[in-house]
């Protein structure tokens, strides 16, 4: 399970990147459904964007972006003013998001000026400037609303539909924690010229780390360069691939004033940077330290202890994105957060710090991103990348056992347990999938780096599914089925189902399971196991019948031993070769185990051949036998590594094909002759 929302420790952007959310685009539309814009021509750039050939693109395409422009300006050490212009030209109904341009704004960034413009594909043009455009609280992050003043402006360009070229410019001017700007000149669209430029005072110097694609040099004029690049790839989406983050290409570039003096010239320098920005906030009231004891007055270990004060945090703290200013970066103090009840990743991530503290237990700030493979070992130091703080425990060493399995040895530091207090469902001792192999910044006064969390044992997710099943002579089965779920699947499933009150909702999981393999059948009974008790394991158990499920031919019943269940995918059944690694969301480990007692007038003639496949990424084995007027079906379908790389993708794709032909495989019964 992923947090409800991810926090964002990175430093405030000049504008939102890409097309804008749903949400946004939803309020906007309320907002500005009786505005009426202006008939007016669009300035020379944006006409001469718009004349230009559009790069190599197919008919999927909704939109070309024709024009980019991106000035930054270095005002001083902690100011800086960036210009935007961008131009797109629609293609197809999907590109008409693109026909919002959407800025954040804070006390740490002013929009001085917003202008827009659409030149359709027939008729007058149409204009839009900063009085046509509405602020809103950020959408999707829980209450931000009455919280966050972190607001985004939106300016809705008119006929944003297919033919027309939509473009808008910009100024914004801002105060930023460190000295660091990221280019992000790819993006899901094709790009036909995009440039960036970077002015910056007299005795400055800059560094620039390419990711994602080659560097290319700039075109110096006194204290400004700029860089140019031409018909950029748009990155078409596919199932299961890392975050864009992860794969567009990007320019991140840092300022050096005169001296050299910088925060972001290495992991460990904006590490330190971030450790020294939460100095103080990890300090204990009487009444949180009364609280501390209160929890954990009945603990006899450490571990105990450790838990009770997990639990709390995870439960009692509500969840709410709290940015003001400076906060977006800087957790608020712990006695606050205790105090309201209420905070965000690093909030959480604080209190419970300190109250581990308390108990003579060190923990320190991870930042990390809630989606795996945003950043990897070989990405250059930038916290942009980052938006989620989790905690790295250090372990006492008295504190042992099997249950800590989030757990990794570092040379200073000694056992660190990694854990998420955002998370409310992953118990002490594990982490969701989506950290699992995944990099983040660990922040610790011996000194900062990046760090790769570890990756937990596929038998620690997934599920154990098991079937005790009749068939009759006529193709019927009946029987009863019992699913017990771990880990993050067990997780995700109950924080869904806990929302859901309706009875007859709760068990749509088990009919949907059902209704993926066998087409026809009816539940006459369906039960959802412990799931408000947490501590007791999580599953389903049902019962159901299906006619007709064996198909007979003349005096032949074919039965599918495997009854329920699918693990195959045709996710790399596509004609485009694969492109981007394929992310699974955790290691797991999935048994079958389906019983069927036989109808008595019927022997075994034919069972499906056993299936025995292991890769470096994952493993699949099967079986089917018959004993005693029974048939038995076993099999085990196993995840062992999170990102399968795009050279194994071939690989993958025939291990899905062998699971599905199992998953197909007949066994034949014959029936005995009639005694005379």
């Amino acid at each position: 399970m992923k947090n409800r929302s991810c926090c964002n420790p990175s430093p405030p952007r000049p504008a939102i990147k890409g097309r804008p959310a749903a949400g946004l685009l939803a309020v906007l539309g309320c907002i500005l459904a009786c505005a009426f814009p202006a008939m007016a021509d669009a300035p020379q750039w944006m006409r001469t964007a718009a004349a230009a050939p559009l790069p190599a693109h197919d008919e999927q395409t909704d939109a070309v972006l024709v024009y980019s422009e991106e000035a930054v300006t270095v005002l001083g050490p902690d100011r800086m003013k960036t210009q935007i212009r961008r131009a797109y030209k629609i293609l197809r109904p999907g590109g008409e998001d693109y026909g919002v341009a959407a800025m954040r704004v804070s006390p740490l960034e002013k929009v001085t000026h917003v202008h827009g413009w659409c030149i359709p594909a027939q008729g007058a043009g149409y204009e839009v400037k900063d009085k046509d455009a509405v602020e809103t609280a950020l959408p999707n992050i829980e209450g931000s609303d009455l919280i966050s003043d972190i607001r985004v402006r939106l300016l809705r360009i008119p006929a944003a539909v297919p033919g027309s070229v939509v473009g808008y410019e910009y100024e914004i001017e801002e105060q930023i924690p460190f000295l660091q700007d990221t280019w992000q000149f790819q993006r899901e669209v094709p790009v036909s010229e995009t440039h960036y430029s970077l002015q910056l005072p007299g005795g400055w110097e800059y560094k620039s780390s390419w990711v994602n694609a080659a560097e290319t040099k700039p075109v110096q004029s006194g204290n400004t360069w700029q860089w140019t690049l031409t018909n950029v790839e748009g990155i078409r989406t596919e199932q299961r691939m890392p975050p864009l983050a992860g794969v567009a290409g990007e320019m991140i570039v840092s300022f050096f004033p005169p001296g050299g003096t910088t925060n972001v010239g290495s992991w460990e320098q904006m590490g330190d940077w971030y450790f020294n920005l939460t100095a103080g906030r990890r300090e204990l009231s009487p009444e949180l330290q009364q609280k501390t004891a209160a929890l954990t007055a009945s603990s006899t270990t450490a571990l105990d202890k450790m838990r009770r004060i997990a639990e709390f945090v995870q439960g009692e703290i509500r969840y709410v994105a709290i940015e003001l200013g400076v906060g977006a970066l800087q957790p608020h103090p712990a006695t606050e957060v205790f105090r309201h009840r209420y905070g965000d990743c690093k909030d959480k991530a604080t209190l419970m710090s300190a109250m581990l503290h308390e108990l003579g237990i060190d923990s320190y700030y991870v930042l990390i991103n809630a989606t795996r493979g945003a950043t990897r070992a070989d990405t250059p130091p930038h916290l942009s990348g980052f938006d989620h703080v989790i905690l790295a425990i250090r372990l006492p060493e008295q504190v042992k056992d099997d249950s800590l399995v989030a757990v990794v040895q570092y040379p200073q530091l000694g056992r660190i347990l990694f854990f998420d207090p955002t998370n409310e469902l992953t118990p002490l001792g594990q982490i969701g999938g989506y950290l699992q192999g995944n990099y983040g910044l660990l922040a610790a006064p011996s000194g900062a780096s990046l760090v790769r969390l570890p990756t937990q044992s596929p038998s620690l997710n997934g599920v154990v599914r098991s079937a005790k099943l009749t068939l009759d002579s006529s193709g019927t089965l009946t029987g009863d089925v019992h699913e017990t779920i771990i880990g993050d699947r067990a997780y995700s499933q109950r924080g869904s189902l806990l929302a859901v009150k309706d009875a007859k909702e709760q068990i749509k999981p088990i009919e949907t399971l059902i209704s993926s393999s066998v087409p026809s059948f009816h539940l006459t009974k369906a039960e959802v196991l412990n799931l408000h008790k947490p501590e007791q394991p999580f599953g389903f158990a049902f019962t159901f019948e299906a006619a007709h499920y064996a198909k007979t031919s003349g005096n032949l019943l074919l039965v599918r031993p495997r009854v329920i269940g699918v693990k195959s995918s045709s996710l790399l059944e596509t004609k485009e070769p694969r492109r981007f690694p394929v992310e699974f969301s955790a290691p797991e480990q999935d048994v079958d185990d389906f019983e069927i007692a036989l109808p008595a007038d019927y022997k075994v003639e034919e069972l499906p051949a056993p299936v025995d496949a292991d890769y470096s990424f994952a493993s699949y084995h099967s079986k089917t036998v018959a004993s005693g007027g029974t048939l038995r079906y076993t099999r085990q379908f196993e995840v062992k590594e999170v990102s399968v790389p795009v050279s194994k993708a071939s690989e993958l794709r025939q291990l899905y094909r062998i699971i599905a032909s199992d998953e197909r495989n007949m066994a034949v019964l014959e029936k005995a002759p009639a005694a005379h």
